[in-house]
């Protein structure tokens, strides 16, 4: 998103939608932000999406706060993947780094040249290849398995398209969500991913080939509180992080959020979580809309 050309609204509600906005930049793209925003749109050549591309659609909306932590807690049920992230992503140490690095990595494949997005995709696959152990129970991992690689991309793609379909500011069609799931096979397949999915059907056939695979361990559970009751947000985010991610726990599959134990009561949902889920993303996509300095993260 970019700030229309023209002189630029100066009064309360603006200086509070830049103040809301800057501050949210800053923690989903980091310090490089600007750099990494000029750099990924003002560099010319070919990308892999044009402008019309669904995927750009979806990524540039601010219902990818929900999307991504419903992704991340649907990845953590597969053991072999959770494993590797506990012991290897430093997520509970360094949580806004690895946010950054994952805003990035999206706003580069989505919106950067086609060479950018390669070399991105080329520095994931060099850390998956060195990321590799053994779980609690002995079972060895690998980060650069297919099979997991593949969990990873589903659930990511699921997430995002299914946080889109209920907050986004315009839904896609249903043809629109058949290309959206063929634009994010592109990026699979750069990352390793065999024969991804290309539309909705396949996609939800293939997810559900991996229940068999999927169960709640410790971690997936230590991850889900981590997220869910004690993020690392100031005070004065608490309120609207509770409605995100109580919206994010809405958008799991029911026997996702049941293997969790995470509680979901319909009534309730659909008085009062759903509805502000609205309400708060709708704020992050006005307050996230005016500056042009901004990094297209998975809020813009």
């Amino acid at each position: 998103m970019t700030r229309p050309t023209g002189p630029q609204p100066t009064g309360p509600h603006a200086r509070l939608r830049e103040r809301l906005g800057d501050s949210l930049f800053a923690r989903v793209a980091g310090p490089d932000g600007p750099e990494n925003r000029a750099r990924i749109h003002g560099t010319p050549g070919p990308r892999w999406f044009g402008p019309d591309r669904p995927v750009r659609r979806v990524h540039g909306d601010a219902s990818m706060f929900i999307g991504g932590l419903s992704a991340l807690l649907l990845q953590s049920l597969h053991p072999l993947a959770m494993a590797a992230v506990s012991a290897h992503s430093g997520f509970r140490g360094d949580p806004w780094g690895r946010l950054q690095r994952t805003s990035t990595f999206l706003a580069v494949t989505t919106y950067g040249t086609a060479d950018s997005a390669q070399e991105a995709c080329a520095r994931v696959r060099a850390v998956h290849e060195r990321v590799r152990g053994v779980t609690g129970e002995g079972t060895p991992y690998h980060a650069s398995d297919p099979r997991l690689l593949g969990w990873v991309h589903l659930a990511e793609t699921d997430s995002f398209l299914r946080a889109h379909q209920r907050y986004g500011v315009r839904p896609l069609s249903d043809g629109d969500c058949d290309a959206y799931v063929a634009d994010t096979a592109r990026v699979a397949v750069a990352l390793g991913v065999p024969d991804p999915p290309t539309n909705r059907a396949e996609l939800a056939a293939r997810l559900t080939a991996y229940r068999g695979e999927l169960r709640a361990t410790p971690e997936a559970r230590a991850t889900a509180r981590f997220l869910l009751l004690d993020p690392p947000v100031p005070l004065v985010a608490r309120v609207p992080y509770g409605v995100l991610a109580a919206n994010a726990v809405s958008l799991l599959p029911s026997w996702a959020a049941a293997e969790l134990g995470l509680p979901r009561l319909p009534l309730v949902d659909g008085l009062f979580v759903r509805p502000l889920g609205g309400v708060v993303t709708s704020v992050v996509r006005w307050a996230m809309a005016p500056s042009r300095s901004r990094l297209p993260s998975p809020v813009e």
